[in-house]
């Protein structure tokens, strides 16, 4: 289904804008007064999708961190794998926050067609907020009211909050910690529920919102668009290398070998858009074709499917990155920071599915935290398929990698050991 409606959604995309650019190139001034009130439908689609995204990442960060935590008090190996997760994250984030400014320096975005875009999109010049003064960014990380800040979309104190929240949570003895994490999730869950109710009208709400972009921009939008595909897979890509480079340099593996287990998983995440889709694969390949020993495959992949998504920290910033860039704000290094702590953490309460469904949730709380303006959302994610190709095929080399370095000297252990012997 998701499959269908992302090309559906792209052919409304192309359609809103081909009708856009006419009716603009028309001067009928009755149509195009008809054109910008079918845009107002667009802004309530967008509308739709942003009531989702406080309580969305409020209860998946929750849900998430205490899963993290729990995971990692009940062994050596978890917590080990845990901690590979973090080193991989921050150094994809690290990598995100070098590479997509060097980009777009390389490439900048058009000034004709930015400036078009912030029209529609904006309707009022936007202006970058002065950086805060360290002092100030450390005194706003703790929210003087949680529920203020999230009816003011602060994201980030929010986010520190959430994740105090889960730690504490793992605290409770479990008749009561339970329970309330299972809430958490079903709040989380229903959130999910809405989004993919408003993802089904997808094609109406971004035909719409294409409609007034197509009709100040014209077609110019089309080279912007291609742009951001580009900018943000390419990359987003760059993570697989990279993923292969730490498996080999940390996790002592062979680059044939690794190559040769990785490939067939990679063939799959291209297919399938899905690392939990890949997880069987993943997993045999690991035992069969690296010799990690099974009770290490058994434990590692399955954490890393719930909690490791090693490009969403990328793949998410590049949204944001090419959005400052369109609308011409200065990011300063304070606010890279900010960003890369939000998409770190976005990332451990983020959810298995198409790219689609979760991508204002995941990209929305960074950009407002960074305070780059959320408008162009509705129409990239019409295009989301095709980042989110990269975005899964990235995830499963981080998952492959981190699988062989959790595992380095496990086989050396008295029970793996043991079932080598003969008879």
């Amino acid at each position: 289904m998701i499959k269908w409606l992302s090309i559906i959604t792209l052919l409304a995309l192309a359609a809103g804008i081909a009708i856009g650019a006419m009716v603009g190139a028309s001067g009928n001034i009755f149509m195009a007064d008809v054109a910008v009130q079918v845009g107002h439908i667009g802004d309530l689609w967008l509308n739709l999708l942003r009531m989702t995204v406080i309580p969305l990442v409020f209860c998946l960060l929750v849900s998430g961190v205490a899963s993290v935590a729990d995971a990692a008090s009940s062994g050596k190996l978890a917590a080990r794998s845990i901690m590979v997760f973090g080193v991989l994250l921050v150094s994809s984030t690290v990598f995100a926050c070098f590479a997509f400014p060097l980009v777009l320096s390389i490439w900048p975005v058009d000034p004709g067609a930015a400036a078009s875009l912030i029209a529609d999109a904006g309707g009022q010049p936007t202006q970058a907020a002065a950086p805060p003064t360290i002092g100030e960014w450390l005194a706003a990380l703790a929210p003087g009211n949680a529920v203020a800040a999230a009816a003011e979309g602060a994201v980030l104190p929010l986010v520190v909050f959430a994740m105090f929240f889960g730690f504490a949570a793992t605290r409770l003895p479990q008749a009561q910690r339970a329970p309330m994490i299972a809430f958490f999730r079903a709040v989380a869950d229903t959130m999910i529920v809405i989004v993919r109710w408003v993802l089904y009208v997808a094609p109406i709400g971004v035909f719409a919102l294409a409609l007034g972009v197509g009709l100040i921009a014209g077609i110019e939008i089309v080279g912007t668009i291609a742009q951001y595909l580009v900018v943000v897979s390419a990359v987003t890509a760059a993570i697989v290398p990279l993923a292969f480079l730490f498996a080999i340099v940390w996790g002592g593996a062979p680059i044939g070998r690794f190559l040769n287990a990785t490939a067939p998983v990679l063939a799959v995440a291209i297919s399938s858009r899905s690392s939990l889709a890949s997880l069987p694969l993943m997993v045999e390949r690991s035992r069969d074709a690296m010799g990690v020993p099974a009770r290490v495959a058994g434990i590692v992949l399955p954490l890393a499917v719930a909690v490791f998504r090693m490009t969403s920290p990328v793949a998410n910033l590049g949204v944001v990155f090419f959005c400052a860039a369109v609308f011409g704000v200065e990011l300063s290094p304070m606010a890279l920071v900010i960003g890369g702590f939000v998409a770190i953490a976005i990332s451990i309460g983020s959810v298995g599915l198409p790219g689609e469904i979760s991508f204002v949730a995941s990209v929305a709380p960074i950009s407002m935290a960074m305070g780059v303006p959320i408008e162009l959302l509705g129409i990239l994610v019409a295009v989301e398929a095709v980042p989110d190709i990269f975005r899964t095929v990235g995830n499963v080399s981080g998952d492959m990698a981190a699988t062989v370095i959790a595992a380095k000297g496990e086989a050396s252990q008295p029970e793996e050991a043991a079932a080598s012997q003969p008879g």
